[in-house]
């Protein structure tokens, strides 16, 4: 084995750790803590694939944006840390079906030979950070926008419900 292959199951086996907690977790706090492991897991794996950029992207946005949000809608919303409030699952035996039948669809596929076919060719990338830079600020800047006017709303949206009358 070498280490570039330890280190991926390393990573892989912390990621899902990490996830699991965030499923399975009874207190709210912790399981968006997890969540940053989660994200930081999955950029360390981009970094091994090589796609430093995809990493990049996933710490600032995710860890650093959309995580932290999520903190701040947590600890904005007063009734999340009652003792009153509810933490069970009532969907619990319905999602573990949907786990088991997609776990054994993939298991399938990748036993059956249809995970074999060859992917489209590889066509040669140019310069990945001017190149993506250049393509977010003139094809993509009205999606741009809009995904930050959505979290925008969100945050708002999170302070008017959490808001004291």
């Amino acid at each position: 084995m070498t280490i570039k292959l330890a280190i991926f199951y390393f990573l892989a086996a912390f990621t899902v750790w990490a996830a699991a907690v965030v499923v399975l977790g009874k207190n709210i706090v912790r399981a968006a803590v997890a969540l940053i492991f989660s994200f930081c897991g999955m950029a360390a794996l981009y970094v091994l694939l090589d796609a430093e950029f995809l990493a990049a992207v996933q710490v600032l946005i995710y860890v650093g944006g959309i995580t932290i949000l999520l903190l701040f809608a947590i600890m904005l919303t007063s009734r999340i840390g009652a003792k009153t409030a509810r933490v069970i699952n009532d969907q619990a035996f319905l999602s573990g079906i949907a786990a088991v039948g997609l776990l054994v669809g993939l298991i399938y596929a990748s036993t059956s030979g249809i995970a074999a076919i060859s992917g489209p060719p590889r066509l040669p990338v140019p310069e990945t950070a001017p190149f993506l830079g250049r393509a977010l600020l003139t094809t993509y800047a009205l999606p741009f926008e809009v995904v930050s006017v959505l979290l925008l709303a969100a945050m708002v949206g999170a302070i008017i419900l959490a808001r004291r009358e």
